[in-house]
Order: structure tokens, then C-alpha cells, then sequence
């Protein structure tokens, strides 16, 4: 099962996921969403629109507060570095398992059915 399959299968995550195409739309996401409800973004190092590192490093010097995982084809020790360097919780190269996954979201206390994510 793919991680995209898990989120759309899981009938405990309806309703409680959204999935964002580039870094404008969860920028936008994250602003209109209140502190509450922000569990955790997954999110790709390459994007459509720009880099999930500076996208995080943005959000950080903006004072918005939310667990990141990263996610990236590209395990490149100076990317890995940059984006532990960046505060996530987790760092996962593709191709992961959905339990590979679900193992940062534990750590960080969070429930996996009401993520952010970004691909």
C-alpha cells in the first residue's frame, strides 16, 4: 500500500487530511487553520514552487509552530543535513513504508489520522 492510498483508504482519516500541491497552498493552509488543529506536515524536499527546507525555515522565522516530516528521493548527506538542521522530526527516503511513517508521528505524540501533508 502507498502512503497516498493510506490516507485516502483509511476511513478514520476522512475529512482530516489535506493535501496541499505546492508551498503557496500550504502557506495559505497553515494561516487559515487554527493553532489547534495544526498536527503535522509531511512534507517533500522538492516542491512544485520552491524548496520544503526554506518553505520550513520560512515558517520557523514566522513564528508558525508544527512538526515537520520531511520526505525526499534525494539522500544526499548535505540535504539530510540542511534539513535536520531545518527542526524536523523526521527525515524519510523514498520509497518508505507506511510504517516507516507512522513511527515519527508516534514519537511526536501526535495521531497519524489528522495530519498536514504535503506532496
Amino acid at each position: 500500500m502507498t502512503i497516498q492510498e493510506y490516507w485516502r483508504d483509511s476511513s478514520a482519516c476522512s475529512g482530516r487530511t489535506r493535501t496541499c500541491p505546492s508551498c503557496f497552498h500550504l502557506l495559505r493552509l497553515l494561516k487559515t487553520t487554527p493553532i489547534s488543529k495544526r498536527r503535522c506536515v509531511i512534507l517533500d524536499i522538492n516542491l512544485n514552487d520552491g524548496s520544503g527546507i526554506e518553505l520550513r525555515q520560512g515558517l520557523k522565522a514566522d513564528g508558525v509552530s508544527v512538526p515537520v516530516i520531511y520526505m525526499t528521493g534525494n539522500d544526499d548527506p548535505a540535504v539530510r543535513k540542511a534539513a535536520l538542521d531545518s527542526g524536523c522530526i523526521a527525515f524519510l527516503t523514498k520509497p518508505f513504508s507506511v510504517q516507516e511513517l507512522m513511527e515519527p508521528l508516534k514519537r511526536a505524540g501526535r495521531h497519524p489520522n489528522r495530519a498536514l501533508h504535503c506532496w
